[in-house]
């Protein structure tokens, strides 16, 4: 079905940054880059797939059974998005609040045009409609010159919930948490500003620089974007591994390098972000535990702290070994949403985080990646993340945190500021 050429660079950061551009001619692109972040055990440093063969787009109603068609179908590459209110397919729920950005629920595609970058080497599997096309796209991209930045004006986003009025959700919140209805939810706020002009692709690029994430993207499908400096994997299938790594724990950086190592090291003795990442992993270990093959479930990293650009995060690990006859669509199914975004128990978190959000989430807290012809994949967590309709000029991003019995209001809405930084930074920069 693909014709693959493998080609050597001797400068595979600037032949990388040159295919990014070169992309940008397509109606079609998913970019996906790991930032050389070996912590993030990836399979490519960094993959483009562009220009659509096929492709399904569509809501929430049967959208997994759907996707499973597709997928094995096609049983070849495919790349795109599981929105959060997928969880309305999964279970009896609803999403009611307002959605500016009008996303699709799901959307995959099946690229004509598939590059990996790996250390020095660029594979190019192409489909065979276009697969002349190689030696000339490889030569066009190697001398392919940077584009242009993109001139605008500075993008302001406003909160859709006012301080007072957060600071209020987040003590219904506490109420539901003392009254025992759940243990832990993820609240988020949504900023978002209409009417506006600007170019994703530039805004990726500054994003990603200043983030150096281990799951950044870059979506384009028609006139939905993504603008992607996710730290969170979702999941991940090798052969009949699964791999989650949720985040729960985030703590500030700082440029004196001691103080900062100390603000490190407090993150990872603070009792309330170890409940909130344990409580998760028992959540995750439960969801794997329905697929998995009986034993297999294993915690291999619990509460540990590492460094980004812009924070610290507290990362877990759990691995299990897929069951037999398990489709690899369902084994998302059974897992979606990601306890990392909702909360324990899971069903309950839900329902309360929709009555108390205002947005509909849509993309945020679902998950961009790929299937392989295999049936494998990777998904990131869509978080630290912008996201745009060109077509109607809303542009949007949302940030959350976990809300336990311990949470202060106050505190929550600083931890929102913190992760919001980088988002308004290069928004305000433009």
């Amino acid at each position: 079905m693909r014709t693959t050429r493998v080609f050597s660079v001797e400068e595979p950061q600037n032949f990388k940054k040159r295919l990014l551009s070169w992309s940008c001619q397509f109606q079609e692109i998913a970019w996906l880059d790991s930032n050389e972040d070996d912590s993030a055990a990836g399979e490519y440093e960094a993959v483009l797939a562009a220009e659509a063969f096929t492709a399904i787009k569509t809501d929430y109603v049967q959208a997994f059974d759907k996707l499973k068609e597709y997928q094995e179908t096609t049983a070849d590459w495919i790349f795109g998005y599981l929105s959060y209110d997928l969880k309305n397919d999964v279970e009896n729920l609803k999403s009611a609040n307002f959605d500016g950005l009008q996303f699709p629920d799901l959307y995959f595609f099946q690229p004509q045009k598939l590059i990996f970058i790996k250390g020095s080497e660029v594979e190019f599997h192409y489909l065979r409609m276009v697969d002349d096309e190689i030696e000339d796209d490889f030569h066009e991209i190697q001398d392919f010159e940077y584009q242009i930045e993109f001139n605008h004006r500075a993008v302001e986003a406003q909160a859709r919930i006012p301080k007072d009025e957060y600071l209020n959700k987040i003590g219904l919140m506490l109420h539901h948490i003392h009254r025992g209805d759940i243990y832990e939810a993820n609240f988020c706020q949504e900023y978002y500003s209409e009417n506006v002009h600007i170019d994703p692709f530039n805004i990726y690029r500054s994003l990603n620089e200043i983030s150096t994430p281990p799951f950044a993207a870059y979506l384009k499908l028609e006139h939905f974007n993504l603008i992607s400096a996710s730290p969170e994997r979702y999941l991940k299938k090798k052969g009949d591994i699964l791999l989650t790594q949720p985040i729960k724990g985030t703590a500030r950086r700082s440029a004196d390098p001691v103080e900062d190592r100390q603000i490190a090291e407090d993150l990872a003795n603070d009792p309330k972000e170890q409940s909130e990442n344990v409580m998760i992993v028992d959540l995750v270990r439960n969801d794997l535990s329905r697929i998995a093959k009986k034993g297999s479930v294993k915690v291999d990293e619990l509460c540990k702290v590492y460094t980004f650009k812009q924070v610290h995060q507290m990362i877990s690990s759990v691995t299990a070994e897929i069951a037999v006859d398990i489709p690899p669509v369902e084994a998302l199914r059974t897992s979606f949403p990601m306890g990392s975004m909702t909360g324990a128990p899971k069903i309950s978190a839900m329902k309360i985080i929709e009555d108390l959000e205002e947005s509909k989430r849509g993309l945020y807290s679902g998950a961009v990646g790929y299937f392989s012809p295999e049936g494998d994949f990777d998904f990131n967590v869509v978080i630290r993340s912008i996201l745009y309709n060109s077509k109607n000029k809303y542009l949007s991003f949302s940030v959350g945190g976990a809300i336990t019995a311990k949470s202060t209001p106050e505190k929550e809405y600083e931890e929102c500021l913190l992760k919001a930084k980088a988002m308004r930074e290069v928004l305000a920069n433009l």
